[in-house]
């Protein structure tokens, strides 16, 4: 190891092994842990025998803690910050002192490993090409509802944290304002021994807590984007110059609106949906 850094380190997120090697070298080597609790960091460290005294920086004295801590980096000293578990920055106090230390010129450098929402996104069984994580879901119901709102067409996976005692409430919001059958995937105690992975349509989940009359633990809430192709199954099956004949009359309509519906409906060009009226005729 160079001269000084604050090393970003990774911890288990439940299963004590879920930690690199790398990690442990770096804990072992570093002058100082930074520490979010320093009582759960301590089982870690002495679990693998580290025996690298520990500081106390959590949100409550992060403010001062972290200018002292970028003077020790400064005066050459190598910090590791680890969270209670998985990595340091995400939804926890830590912001600050990278922030800080990049400020001074003082070298960041981070040593990945577990992460519950990557881990709980990876098996969820939901499309991971495009996914927004937002950390935790606003306590108050309708800011709540007013971010399910926001994200209700919304192209990608939508990954949050939430708290136990709210997950149902939540999920009453997310099938109010998202509908019964949106895909949802409830991550439950990842890596732990009693994980658990609930999916299905937000209704039946809803109804599989409540019937458990609680819920414990750590867990993601995974919302699934709208099923576009569901909604006008009809559509796909027939023809333009049907569809068109179909709005024509259901709908007391004139050729030039039928065809503009049927277009948008389909997501084609105007003059394309017009072309193919004209061939069927």
């Amino acid at each position: 190891m160079g001269g000084p850094s604050l090393y970003l380190v990774a911890t288990p997120i439940g299963n004590l092994e879920d930690i690199t090697l790398r990690a442990l070298r770096v804990l072992k080597a570093v002058d100082l842990i930074a520490c979010e609790d320093t009582r759960q960091t301590l089982k870690l460290l002495s679990h693998y025998g580290i025996k690298t005294r520990t500081v106390s920086y959590h949100e409550h004295n992060e403010m001062t803690k972290a200018a002292e801590l970028v003077v020790d980096l400064e005066g050459g000293a190598k910090i590791a910050l680890v969270t209670d578990a998985g990595m340091p920055g995400i939804s926890d106090p830590g912001f600050r002192l990278i922030a800080l230390a990049i400020r001074h010129h003082v070298p960041v450098v981070p040593i990945p490993g577990a992460s519950a929402f990557l881990a709980a996104l990876v098996a969820s069984g939901l499309p991971t090409d495009s996914f927004r994580f937002s950390g935790f879901l606003p306590a108050k119901s309708g800011q709540r509802r007013k971010l399910l709102e926001s994200i209700k067409d919304s192209p990608r996976t939508q990954v949050f944290y939430e708290a136990p005692h709210r997950l149902l409430e939540t999920l009453a919001d997310v099938v109010e304002v998202l509908g019964n059958d949106r895909h949802v995937v409830v991550a439950r105690e990842v890596t732990k021994l009693h994980e658990e992975f609930l999916r299905g349509r937000a209704g039946e989940i809803l109804e599989q807590f409540k019937a458990r009359g609680g819920v414990k633990g750590e867990i993601t809430l995974l919302i699934a984007k709208p099923e576009t192709q569901d909604l006008r199954p009809e559509t796909s099956a027939i023809s333009v110059a049907q569809r068109v004949r179909e709005i024509m009359s259901a709908e007391n309509a004139d050729e030039k609106s039928a065809l503009k519906k049927v277009a948008k409906e389909r997501g084609i060009g105007k003059s394309e949906a017009y072309r193919e009226w004209q061939q069927s005729k």
